[in-house]
């Protein structure tokens, strides 16, 4: 049976180096990661190639991205990441209790999905994270944001109100919103990272 060939993105293959340039810094030696919208496959593969010894768990809302995932997982021949599954943050709990994917992470992953979503998913990722999360865990979010006192670029000025065209509900969020959503399931921002392209990479731990 032939593969079926992966989707493809420019933009995951430009920043997947930086950010996993940060992953190395950032993650303990091992352990076990969630991705939230994995979206083509291209970053957990990369991730899991250099990070062998923390297993991934991909997932996404679309069906046709769990199949780029299982094709990228295939030609890379990768035994350390688990089977794609559909995953719609507003809907908890996250993971059905099968006795085959953790219930808890040492790191949950999402990368550019709050500005392609309705705000609700702000909330939802925050309260998932606190829920999946083992003690003392990572969620990282990645993407562009807009910050009080920072000045935010002409490209992201331009690219928010490209997304508010496309739909209402979609934009840039404000780091400080997000923030806020997140202290109230016991997350706290632990490190911010300026990344190329006038995006941030942002580590939160898990208080509890």
């Amino acid at each position: 049976m032939t593969t079926p060939s992966p989707a493809f993105s420019p933009a995951a293959e430009r920043n997947r180096r930086p950010i996993l340039e940060v992953l190395q810094r950032v993650l303990p030696a091992q352990g076990h990661a969630l991705e939230i919208a994995s979206g083509t496959g291209q970053h957990v593969t990369w991730f899991a190639q250099h990070l062998p010894q923390w297993t991934w768990q991909p997932t996404d809302t679309h069906a046709d991205a769990l199949r780029s995932i299982a094709a990228y997982v295939a030609l890379s021949r990768l035994d350390n990441v688990r089977p794609a599954r559909l995953l719609d943050v507003l809907n908890q709990p996250w993971l059905e209790d099968t006795g085959t994917v953790p219930q808890q992470f040492d790191a949950i992953y999402c990368a550019n999905m709050l500005h392609i979503s309705p705000w609700a998913t702000c909330a939802a990722l925050m309260q998932g994270s606190a829920l999946h999360l083992a003690p003392g865990g990572l969620l990282i979010t990645y993407g562009p944001y807009l910050e009080d006192d920072v000045p935010t670029s002409q490209g992201n000025r331009d690219f928010d109100l490209s997304l508010r065209a496309q739909n209402p509900a979609w934009g840039l969020r404000r780091r400080e919103d997000v923030e806020s959503q997140a202290a109230q399931v016991g997350l706290h921002l632990l490190q911010r990272f300026a990344m190329p392209a006038n995006n941030l990479l942002l580590v939160w731990r898990c208080r509890h």
